[in-house]
């Protein structure tokens, strides 16, 4: 393990553990009696994020890696079904981290921020398809990126031009991303009520009188590229270099965070493994905006 992944998981211990100290409501709820757990919910998130980083996509093989090398960072592991467990049961807890740390950051402050959504495969077989405890809420939708059709979620992402997650949302696959991109917004007003004139950067996808007023309500101002038979609308130059920034967040997510390969077969277990992906990526950029790195975005530092 590189000693850059190794200072990345002592500064996230540390800053978990505090917050965590400060609220700890934040926590999952536990018996008023009972054992204390072995391993701590800081060293659970750390543990959730050195695994993402480090591209282990079966729990089972992370935790025998971590057994071999990592026994110094973390004296006690839980088996796999137990790590599992903690894992879905910390959801609340570990977008609260997520928040703490995005906040932590000068890429808060961005006045700019761009709105999309990528496909979250969940199975290709038709048994799949018929069997999963997902049916229901997983189910088939268009990538119009790829030209393919997927059976599965949409993680929907608000993210400043350096990459780091403001606000996200995990929907079914066919979920408008207007009614989406709103609900992310209401249910945190703190978003915007600080942030006058904030600008959105979205496809055309994102489209609507009645939308486009919900946002300026909001005091965010929408740029878009124009629908066919739309005159052309402002900062139509911007949008082709601005679709490939997208286009590159998600792949960060899709290609070194193994966004698709969350293997996940129940709500829980793929809402856990989401996040653990969103919190790896604000982590990393967290930490390499306090350590100066000239690219915020970059995981390379933590071999992966």
């Amino acid at each position: 393990m590189s000693n850059d992944i190794d200072t990345l998981a002592t500064a996230l211990y540390v800053t978990t553990d505090d917050l965590l100290k400060l609220r700890s409501d934040l926590a999952p709820q536990r018996p008023a009696v009972g054992f204390a757990p072995r391993l701590t919910d800081a060293e659970l998130v750390t543990l959730a994020v050195m695994q993402a980083l480090l591209g282990f996509t079966s729990e089972a093989r992370w935790l025998r890696y971590a057994g071999m090398h990592l026994r110094p960072l973390f004296p006690y592991l839980p088996k796999q079904p137990g790590y599992n467990k903690r894992l879905r049961n910390a959801a609340a807890m570990i977008i609260a981290v997520i928040r703490a740390l995005a906040s932590d950051t000068s890429l808060w402050a961005d006045d700019v921020w761009v709105v999309d959504s990528t496909p979250i495969e969940c199975g290709r077989s038709r048994e799949t398809v018929k069997r999963s405890d997902l049916a229901g809420w997983a189910e088939y939708g268009y990538c119009a990126s790829h030209s393919r059709y997927f059976w599965g979620l949409r993680l929907h992402l608000v993210a400043t031009l350096g990459g780091l997650p403001i606000g996200f949302a995990l929907t079914g696959a066919k979920a408008d991303e207007r009614e989406t991109l709103i609900g992310i917004l209401r249910a945190d007003p703190t978003l915007v009520v600080q942030r006058p004139g904030q600008t959105l950067i979205c496809d055309k996808n994102y489209f609507g009188a009645g939308f486009e007023s919900d946002l300026a309500d909001a005091g965010l101002h929408l740029l878009r590229p124009a629908r066919k038979g739309e005159p052309e609308r402002p900062g139509s130059a911007l949008f082709r270099p601005l679709r490939q920034t997208i286009e590159s967040i998600n792949q960060t997510l899709k290609a070194q965070l193994d966004l698709e390969r969350h293997g996940a077969r129940t709500p829980a277990g793929v809402i856990a493994r989401i996040l653990q992906r969103v919190l790896a990526l604000t982590a990393a950029i967290w930490h390499n905006d306090r350590i100066g790195a000239p690219i915020h975005r970059s995981l390379t530092a933590y071999d992966h």
